[in-house]
């Protein structure tokens, strides 16, 4: 049996026609979703749910509004999990990268992945700030240890950069002059091979930011 990773539990249900009209891709549902599991501190579904609707035109009906939500909170239960058991977040599928004629080039699906998770991080980023307000208050008190360690300004910035630049690389790429574009494109496939180390660095960096705020996994377990 392979191996399941949280988009496997939200696909299946993503990609019906009801609701392919009204969201966007599972891979771009689930990267947001990731964004939401890991914020310092977890918004409510009725906050974050609303963000993956793109067409205010949709007509659901009862039934499958409670087939997505149901979907979505399952979707968020299993990235916990696999937070909680430091585990990859996103199948090694989505780290292939791409030969085009062009370079190397991410794959659609991380393209899709780390766009969702960028705008999952935008919507939570109040959440951040409110955590990171916390923190540095308390790291005032530990000056000289904070003085140290690497801040959690430089780390986050470097996930974040590294996320944006994967997520639109032709983009990156229109940022750059010559002796940057040749860099970034020499470097692309190992960029890539970065991600899950990223990825770790961003959900350890949340759990910091956190302050140890109490019942986080608890309140979105489901009962066994």
């Amino acid at each position: 049996m392979s191996e399941q990773f949280p988009i496997d539990v939200i696909a299946e249900t993503i990609e019906q026609p009801c609701f392919k009209q009204v969201m966007p891709s599972a891979a771009h549902v689930d990267g947001m979703i990731f964004a939401v599991a890991a914020a310092p501190e977890i918004p409510m579904p009725e906050q974050w749910m609303p963000w993956l609707i793109q067409s205010s035109s949709s007509h659901l009906i009862d039934k499958d509004v409670d087939k997505l939500a149901d979907t979505l909170m399952n979707g968020l239960r299993a990235h916990l999990d696999v937070m909680r058991n430091e585990a990859l977040s996103l199948s090694p599928d989505f780290l292939v990268a791409n030969n085009m004629k062009s370079g190397v080039r991410p794959s659609k699906a991380l393209v899709e992945w780390l766009n969702g998770l960028l705008q999952g991080h935008k919507h939570v980023e109040p959440v951040w700030q409110s955590a990171w307000d916390r923190f540095a208050k308390q790291s005032a008190a530990h000056a000289e240890q904070a003085e140290q360690a690497e801040s959690p300004e430089i780390r986050l910035t470097r996930c974040l950069k590294l996320f944006s630049t994967l997520a639109n690389v032709e983009l990156a790429l229109q940022y750059r002059n010559e002796e940057q574009t040749a860099q970034l494109e020499a470097n692309l496939e190992m960029l890539i091979k970065q991600v899950p180390s990223m990825l770790r660095d961003y959900i350890q960096l949340a759990g910091e930011l956190a302050d140890a705020l109490p019942n986080q996994f608890e309140t979105f377990v489901k009962p066994q």
